[in-house]
């Protein structure tokens, strides 16, 4: 992976983080402090960056709210796009909402997931992470550096646990397409809503192939983000009592 100064100044000081949980864990989980490191590191800045969640889903439900009236205005206006932009800028303001609500909170949260996938994908800003093991396995081990009894059993139960979780995100979902016609994070009109509205579904199995090509503390990494997501979706995407305000 090219070098990029800030990045990887970035990945220095999550990797101090991770190196001073590690320590503070070591009385308590042994060995495996350093993989218990990475779990509470990064439910910790999951933790940070929920507001940015928060918002996200927000906007995507003022746009949801919205559609009914924006497929009216689709109707009415399909044969003058120039009339039909500016009554939709027209609705979307009158709201207070955006047509890429969503959109700007999850730009935001990416340069957080990029730095620490470099670290634990690459082990950039300390090299001598990736040497720390898990149950004997090595947190740099690829499964396709070799299969022994405990790589198999390890990669066996974190893959397991991103299938269900990918499973169940998916069923979520396909559920909530069915129930509103539309998919959570996906645009609810346009020419690309029903491609989107198919493929959005599927995304959560691209985690399990990921892993499949990571070393074992991105697929510790993976896991946890991937159930924290799991739990975000299950608390904020919940249905809301009739009356209560999306803001």
């Amino acid at each position: 992976m090219l070098a990029f100064a800030p990045l990887h100044t970035a990945a220095s000081a999550a990797a101090s983080v991770v190196t001073w949980l590690a320590g503070t864990l070591a009385p308590l989980t042994g060995g495996a402090a350093t993989a218990a490191a990475i779990v509470l590191f990064t439910i910790g800045v999951r933790l940070l960056i929920s507001p940015l969640s928060l918002a996200q889903v927000r906007g995507e439900r003022r746009r949801a709210a919205l559609a009914p009236e924006v497929r009216d205005l689709q109707r009415r206006y399909a044969d003058d796009p120039g009339r039909l932009q500016s009554e939709l800028f027209a609705l979307y303001r009158r709201a207070g909402a955006s047509p890429v609500a969503g959109c700007l909170p999850a730009l935001l949260q990416a340069p957080f997931f990029l730095v620490m996938y470099r670290l634990f994908a690459t082990g950039d800003g300390h090299p001598h992470l990736l040497d720390e093991k898990l149950a004997g396995v090595p947190l740099g081990w690829h499964l396709g550096d070799g299969l022994t009894g405990p790589v198999v059993a390890v990669f066996g139960v974190l893959l397991a646990a991103l299938l269900v979780l990918a499973w169940w995100s998916s069923r979520r979902a396909r559920r909530a397409a069915a129930a509103t016609g539309t998919v959570a994070g996906a645009p609810a009109e346009g020419p690309g809503a029903a491609v989107l509205g198919r493929l959005v579904p599927l995304l959560p199995f691209t985690t399990v192939l990921v892993a499949l090509v990571v070393p074992l503390a991105a697929v510790l990494y993976l896991v946890t983000t991937t159930a924290w997501t799991a739990l975000e979706q299950a608390v904020l995407r919940r249905p809301q009592p009739e009356g209560i305000d999306a803001r």
